[in-house]
């Protein structure tokens, strides 16, 4: 699970040029008890951002220097990919395609409805909370397995592909009794309470 004490509340991080259109949205967010940080551009918004603050964007397309549309493009091939909710004075439809493939939540057009605003953020921050639980997830997983033998680690890959333990026994050549000893502590390890839940937790390492 996320840390919310490491982390802190989720803010909704404002990026447009026009200072009245950030003082506008900052206002809307906080009046419903949402944090909120404002930047006139890309460039400002990289200078402070810390990847590990729990939120989403609100990004406006058009912005000096890199755009909007480039910027959340790069952002979902980075390390640190973000929820955002992309919105423009002129949204055409090509726009909002190219938008929606890069995985914006939503594309919306000025002047906005506070309550699709509203809808549309609350979609990005969910969005971003299931994606920090999945990479939480998948650290633990891996954490477990590091510290799992060489040898439990072999047998575990054995058993997700439902040998038994005999069949495993015969192919690591070692009695079954102790295939059983390896089979129990790399289960207990990872915390897996069945065979389908260990597939489960292999698919997540393979990622």
């Amino acid at each position: 699970m996320i840390d919310d004490r490491k982390r802190g509340p989720p803010t909704v991080i404002i990026i447009d040029d026009d200072e009245s259109v950030r003082d506008a949205l900052k206002g809307l967010f906080e009046s419903v008890g949402l944090a909120t940080a404002t930047h006139g551009s890309v460039s400002e918004f990289l200078a402070a951002d810390d990847p590990d603050q729990a939120g989403c964007i609100v990004l406006d397309i058009r912005l000096p220097g890199q755009s909007g549309l480039e910027f959340q493009e790069a952002l979902a091939k980075s390390k640190h990919p973000r929820s955002v909710v992309l919105i423009s004075a002129h949204v055409d439809v090509a726009m909002a395609v190219r938008a929606m493939k890069a995985g914006a939540i939503d594309v919306l057009t000025k002047p906005v409805r506070e309550q699709d605003l509203l809808e549309a953020v609350n979609r990005a921050l969910a969005s971003d909370n299931a994606r920090r639980e999945e990479a939480d997830q998948t650290a633990a997983l891996r954490q477990r397995y590091s510290k799992l033998t060489v040898r439990e680690r072999q047998i575990m890959a054995l058993v997700i592909t439902g040998k038994l333990n005999k069949q495993i026994a015969a192919e690591v050549q070692l009695a079954e009794a102790t295939v059983k000893l390896h089979r129990g502590h790399m289960m207990r390890k990872m915390r897996a309470s069945s065979v389908a839940d260990l597939v489960r937790i292999a698919g997540i390492l393979e990622r």
